[in-house]
Parts: C-alpha cells; structure tokens; sequence
C-alpha cells in the first residue's frame, strides 16, 4: 500500500484521527506500507504506523535518505530506532526535482494494491494527485483524504 500526501500537514489530533480511520483497517501483519520519506504526511504516517501497527514499513527515497530534509531524515531514524523500520529503498536518481519524484510515487503504486493519498487541495498539480492519478489510470484502488492547507495543514473535520 502506497501512502502519499501534502507536505504542508502537521500532526494534530485530527491527522491523527484520519490515519486511525484510513489506515488502520489496512494495517495488518502481512501488509506493507511504502511512504516517500518526505515531510508532512509521509513523516507522520511513518510514526504513526511504526507507533499503532505492526505492518511493515518501506520508506522509498527518490535519491538517498541524505537528500531528504532533515525533519524526514529524523522520523526514519525514529522509526528505525524502535526496530519498526523494515526497510529503506534509495532510488538513486541524479538529480532532484520533479522527475525523480515522480518516479518514486511510481515506483512505490507498481508495488502496491491500493493508494491513499492526502492532498491539500484540488488542484491536479500536486506530487499526491501525480500519485493518486497515476493508480487510476492503472485501475488501482484509490482512498483520496482530503487536507486543508489553509487551516495549517489539519485535515478538513
């Protein structure tokens, strides 16, 4: 399972909730999550599912874990500190930008069942509607969580 979504999210009680409703139904033993290792919703899901399930947790860098912001770099390190993290893929790329982060989403939905993404807004532009939108046009199912951004990153109640 894909998990992707808006970098502009912060942790809150109603995130909390969300991943809670959206998540948890799907974290089981046997399943694996892969998240982007980015900021915002990718950094927090990671936590809360190395804090709340037992499934595995794959987070997938479009380059290495180095290039990744510091506050990323340290939910993965959190993560793999409470023995939660299965795994860390570095995907190489050369050169950051918007290519080499759609070939992470892409390669972590040819590897999934299903997608859930979290964007803020409804504007296609976005990394996450790249993600969810390319897991439509697979016929992938597809959970769309939206965010608003303007209250701060909180989900919409």
């Amino acid at each position: 399972m894909t998990i992707t979504g808006t970098r502009s999210a912060r942790m809150t009680p109603v995130l909390a909730q969300a991943f809670a409703t959206y998540l948890r139904p799907f974290a089981l033993p046997d399943t694996r999550f892969y998240l982007g290792g980015a900021v915002g919703i990718d950094s927090h899901a990671l936590l809360w599912l190395a804090e709340h399930t037992d499934s595995s947790l794959i987070v997938v860098a479009p380059s290495t874990m180095a290039d990744q912001p510091a506050e990323a770099r340290d939910a993965v390190d959190r993560a793999a500190e409470a023995g939660r993290l299965t795994n860390v893929v570095e995907l190489g790329a050369p050169r950051l930008g918007t290519a080499a982060y759609h070939a992470r989403n892409r390669w972590m939905v040819d590897r999934s069942g299903l997608v859930i993404g979290f964007p803020a807004g409804t504007a296609r532009t976005s990394g996450t509607w790249y993600t969810l939108d390319y897991a439509a046009e697979r016929g992938m199912p597809h959970v769309v969580v939206p965010v608003d951004s303007s209250e701060g990153g909180v989900l919409k109640p």
